[in-house]
């Protein structure tokens, strides 16, 4: 069966969705052909660009920016408020449509989500035309855009949805990498931050193409751990499977949305040990274990990624998902500040037959399971933060 992906992607989500609402009670204009912006409070940390219009685009207004610095832009400036409830109105329409012809959907946020189409296409035919009949479905009964890339993986489907916009479709087959994508600048990788770009560019990658044909060890005199991860990532090279959430035993996810950005990677650790103390003991609770662990981060241009890596044998340890989360981090991060940080468990079981492994201490997994064990019924009697595992701090 041919691997066949699509990421469908609303165009200026919450601009858009604005746009309906306010249509729908009866605002005279259609604010997507005017300087307009959704912000939030300014009197708070919210108080930034988080969506603009085409118009405002083109006077060089960006998303993350203070509307104070938009303003200064574009003295006509409208500023309309999110409508956080509307908008997950829209979302929960867009995916209840989408999943009419697949149950293989990942929700990536709130209007974007990935879709394992090769599951379904001797039902649903070949994946261009029913892309753009899935297209004029969403526009005709929810009135807003979107875009779809068409690849063989979640990667190349990403960047074909972004390849022009709005309303189009796009597609990014594993033959077409090095025409469609080698020539781009090498900033408009998925994955790669405003800061790797500029790294890139001093050492003279300035395309996909240097860099997916830049030698690994040079590469990871600059880059570290992130070197194999990013000339993958530019060869067009992307294993990760479509996780649908229809099955609840096969997922579990876990994010915080922080107060302050953070910009230290020793902050970043922090954060994942709390967040893989807390979702190993859910896990726990439910008496299961992931063979696979990611690693989700936003950053404070709201652009989301995510790394994951498959374990020979699944854990519900928290240290063992700390560990293993710390890595992914180290591979993906790219000194962006990151605005949410989270950890999702795949590829739920609830009993497995250990597989040895010379990497892997028996002993010591048995007894790191037995004590968080432990501590579960501490807390579960006293609460949660009546006693911590020590170790796990200190990793």
């Amino acid at each position: 069966m041919e691997r066949i992906i699509m990421h469908i992607d609303v165009n200026n989500a919450f601009l858009s969705w604005s746009a309906v609402d306010l249509l729908n009670n009866g605002y005279k204009y259609d604010i997507r052909n005017s300087y307009a912006v959704i912000g939030g409070d300014e009197s708070r940390r919210a108080g930034i660009v988080l969506a603009k219009s085409t118009p405002c685009k083109k006077l060089g207004i960006q998303t993350a920016e203070t509307l104070y610095q938009a303003r200064k832009k574009c003295r006509v400036l409208k500023v309309f408020p999110p409508n956080y409830a509307f908008y997950q109105k829209m979302s929960k329409e867009l995916f209840k449509i989408i999943s009419k012809y697949t149950p293989d959907i990942e929700v990536a946020s709130i209007d974007e989500c990935y879709i394992d189409y090769g599951k379904s296409m001797l039902i649903n035919g070949d994946p261009i035309k029913f892309a753009y009949k899935l297209q004029k479905e969403i526009n005709d009964t929810l009135h807003f855009t979107v875009n779809i890339g068409i690849a063989n993986n979640k990667l190349c489907a990403k960047m074909a949805s972004d390849f022009e916009k709005p309303n189009k479709i796009h597609t990014l087959f594993q033959n077409e990498v090095k025409t469609k994508m080698y020539p781009l600048p090498v900033g408009d990788l998925f994955g790669i931050g405003k800061k790797s770009v500029l790294k890139l560019n001093q050492i003279g990658i300035h395309k996909i193409e240097d860099l997916a044909n830049y030698d690994e060890k040079h590469l990871a005199f600059f880059f570290k751990n992130q070197a194999k991860h990013m000339i993958e990532l530019a060869q067009g090279i992307d294993d990760t499977e479509v996780v649908s959430e229809r099955d609840d035993c096969k997922s579990i996810s876990m994010t915080t949305t922080l107060p302050i950005d953070i910009t230290q990677i020793d902050d970043a650790y922090d954060e994942l040990r709390k967040i893989a103390e807390k979702i190993a003991q859910n896990l726990r609770k439910e008496e299961k274990y992931a063979y696979v662990i990611a690693v989700i981060l936003k950053s404070n241009s709201f652009v989301t990624k995510n790394h994951q890596a498959k374990l020979t044998n699944p854990t519900n340890i928290g240290i063992e998902i700390y560990k293993k989360a710390k890595q992914l981090l180290k591979e993906m991060w790219d000194d962006e500040p990151i605005r949410l940080i989270g950890i999702r468990l795949d590829n739920l079981v609830v009993n497995y037959g250990y597989q040895a492994s010379i990497f892997e201490n028996v002993d010591e997994k048995i007894k790191n399971e037995k004590l968080e064990k432990v501590i579960d019924q501490i807390k579960k009697k006293y609460g949660n933060k009546s006693i911590n595992i020590a170790k796990l701090k200190k990793e």
